[in-house]
């Protein structure tokens, strides 16, 4: 196996496992509405096809720190999320 199709099988875990994270979010009733949104406008960006997998977790990165500052986030939320965000932070183009 070479070793960029090694990498990629990598960052497709990474991203597999940072979108499940970021699904326990979005489907929490505690979470607030406007959080909820966010999270799953990041799952849908993290999805698109389009992009390279790097350029993907960038945007979600992105749309994710604003969120994260959030005063009204429960504590258990904001964890899942820093998790998710610190996967996807360790995606990098092969």
């Amino acid at each position: 196996m070479s070793a960029k199709l090694k990498k990629q099988e990598e960052n497709s875990a990474k991203l597999a496992k940072a979108t499940v994270s970021l699904n326990q979010i979005a489907d929490s009733n505690i979470t607030p509405r406007n959080i909820r949104k966010t999270v799953k406008d990041s799952i849908l960006m993290l999805q698109d096809q389009k992009q390279s997998m790097a350029v993907r977790a960038a945007n979600a990165i992105s749309l994710l720190d604003d969120v994260a500052q959030d005063p009204n986030m429960p504590s258990f939320a904001r964890v899942t999320l820093w998790s998710a965000v610190s996967e996807l932070e360790s995606i990098r183009e092969q």
